[in-house]
């Protein structure tokens, strides 16, 4: 696998509303489907296909909690994308919103 594949897949991974989702839920701390569960507006069988692309694409990892298994975000620089995302978008809203200004 090239360096482009794996941006490839890792971008792929979280190009969805669920996954993004389900990513900045995670960003907080581990969780088990049961709780994600409660979040999202799909059954719990389409929401373990989310994750497992998640996990597949390196993003998430996950450990046995007794009888649960608890869903993390694997590497501390995904939060990190997360954040600089967040800015970025937090930046177009402002602009966006500054080119509408009403003039009276």
């Amino acid at each position: 696998m090239t360096r482009e594949d794996m941006y490839v897949r890792i971008y792929k991974a979280l190009a969805h509303p669920i996954r993004i989702k389900i990513v900045r839920m995670l960003r907080e701390g581990p969780l088990c489907v049961c709780t994600l569960n409660e979040s999202v507006e799909f059954s719990q069988s389409n929401l373990s296909q989310h994750l497992k692309i998640l996990k597949d694409a390196g993003i998430l990892k996950t450990e046995k909690d007794g009888m649960r298994i608890l869903y993390s975000i694997k590497d501390d620089e995904f939060k990190n994308m997360l954040d600089i995302t967040e800015k970025i978008i937090i930046n177009e809203i402002t602009m966006m919103s500054s080119n509408f200004k009403v003039e009276v």
